[in-house]
């Protein structure tokens, strides 16, 4: 099933009673906000029971060939979702993460993301954060975004940028 198909679905279903609706839109992006829709996003990917966040605010999935990472953030309260480009072994050559970053400048498409580096797991995402709690067709649409643009950039987009940053 596609995901815009079982995101409609999911959508009719809680429309209709008989699927959890997504939490309300607005308010501030508490942890319980955040995990609540994170939960509820995840459900209607098809995850099953799952509490959204765990005890750190960081949740995650792979859907097809995306990989989301979610972190909620204290200060100032807000949801970080993330789409994986490319998970690094050793640390990145220089100017890799300067020449993913360019691309953005340059108005390659992010999905409506930033390039965001995490050195800690040598991971390369692009990124939106949330410091409103969004309505879930719209934070549905946006993940999709995100995910396709990451599959682009670590694809082509990683093509490019080591031919610039190294010429081959």
């Amino acid at each position: 099933m596609s995901r815009s198909l079982s995101t409609g679905l999911q959508w009719l279903l809680s429309t209709i009673g008989m699927a959890r609706p997504a939490p309300a839109a607005g308010g501030p992006m508490t942890r319980d906000a955040a995990r609540q829709l994170v939960k509820w996003y995840l459900q209607t990917q098809g995850a099953g029971i799952t509490e959204g966040l765990n005890e750190q605010g960081l949740g995650g999935m792979m859907n097809g060939e995306g990989q989301y990472a979610f972190e909620h953030i204290e200060s100032p309260p807000s949801l970080k979702a993330s789409a994986l480009i490319y998970r690094f072994r050793e640390p990145p050559k220089p100017g890799i993460i300067e020449g993913f970053r360019q691309q953005q400048e340059e108005g390659t498409d992010t999905g409506g993301g930033s390039v965001d580096f995490e050195p800690a797991s040598g991971s390369l995402f692009l990124s939106r954060t949330y410091t409103v709690m969004p309505d879930g067709r719209e934070f549905t649409r946006d993940l999709d975004r995100l995910g396709k643009a990451s599959i682009v950039w670590g694809k082509d987009v990683l093509d490019r940028v080591a031919h610039q940053v190294f010429g081959t």
